[in-house]
């Protein structure tokens, strides 16, 4: 009876949220797959720190800067405890169909993570991070500052050696970090090395089915990637300001000169016609409007054959405006 209950958890703990217990451990799983995987979780990360960040927003500024680092493994490893801690497996993993294996079990069938793995998991996911960012804080905790002119040479001495340890230590792990991903390109297991050293191997949850694509999604498909492949080869080829320009034209033609009023006329000079504020440096092109120079410039740089963009008329080199200056006395 124990038998039958000890093989009966075993199965729930294989096949629980959905998984299938016959899914074989070995089949071999995509690593765009996995690292799609980490990237999700990287993004949940983020996602949950920026919600928690905005409940402090109407505080003052910086508040949550000196326990930030606390405050980011403390939510990785609520995430850890609420997914891999009781499923084996990330939400990332959960979304591609992923999960954790156990490979320091000899058994050919699927083995979750035992819970000296996931917290292993936890810890060299979470710690290193952390150490990294409260290091310089850390050394005064040794009691290394004491008093004494001696003391305080010694004490400088092995907090500069501490100092140096910490980054020839993280050099070697960037190091292990680049040769572990390199073999995992390879062999396409273990994306990160804190997964080859708990064993924790990432396998398929649900066992793979044979996608049919029928005629009509593929036509459809195909049809639109052409179109999608023409519009790129034309739209670098339309002279978008020009056709800006002539539309502008057309659809808000402007009165002659004779119809307009001195007072427009002088409107139109007090405001470039690119950014709307007031001209530095004025500047024409040979129609009643006037721009700032480096507007105008670039304008004339981006499209060689530019035309006004207020009222369309052909443009010509930029022209300094020479305008007079009358100072009325009290």
């Amino acid at each position: 009876m124990a038998g039958l209950e000890t093989e009966s958890d075993q199965k729930t703990a294989a096949g629980g949220h959905g998984s299938d217990p016959e899914v074989d451990p070995h089949t071999p799983v995509l690593r765009i797959s996995q690292l799609d995987a980490l990237e999700l979780d990287s993004a949940l990360e983020q996602l949950l720190w920026t919600q928690f960040s905005q409940c402090f927003q109407n505080c003052r500024p910086g508040v949550l800067t000196p326990i930030e680092p606390e405050l980011r493994a403390l939510l990785h490893l609520l995430l850890w405890r609420f997914t891999l801690y009781s499923r084996s497996t990330t939400v990332g993993q959960s979304m591609l169909s992923l999960r954790y294996h156990s490979t320091s079990s000899l058994s050919p069938r699927y083995r979750p993570l035992s819970p000296s793995q996931t917290l292993g998991l936890a810890i060299l996911t979470a710690g290193p991070r952390w150490l990294q960012e409260r290091f310089h804080l850390l050394l005064p905790c040794f009691g290394l500052s004491s008093r004494g002119s001696d003391s305080e040479t010694d004490g400088g001495l092995l907090q500069q050696g501490l100092r140096n340890a910490l980054t020839i230590v993280s050099g070697i792990a960037k190091f292990a970090s680049l040769i572990n991903f390199l073999v995992f390109l390879r062999h396409g297991r273990y994306p990160v090395l804190a997964e080859r050293i708990t064993g924790a191997q990432a396998v398929f949850s649900q066992p793979n089915a044979v996608r049919d694509v029928t005629y009509q999604y593929m036509n459809r498909e195909l049809m639109w990637h052409g179109f999608a492949e023409f519009l790129i080869f034309l739209l670098p080829l339309i002279n978008t300001r020009k056709l800006k320009a002539a539309m502008s034209s057309l659809m808000f033609r402007e009165r002659s000169s004779d119809e307009k009023g001195g007072s427009e006329a002088q409107e139109a000079w007090k405001e470039c016609g690119l950014c709307g504020e007031w001209p530095t440096l004025p500047h024409t092109v040979g129609c009643q409007h006037v721009f700032c120079y480096y507007c105008i410039k670039s304008h004339s740089i981006a499209d060689a054959y530019h035309t006004c963009p207020k009222c369309g008329a052909e443009a010509r080199q930029p022209e300094l405006v020479k305008m007079e200056m009358q100072v009325v006395g009290r």
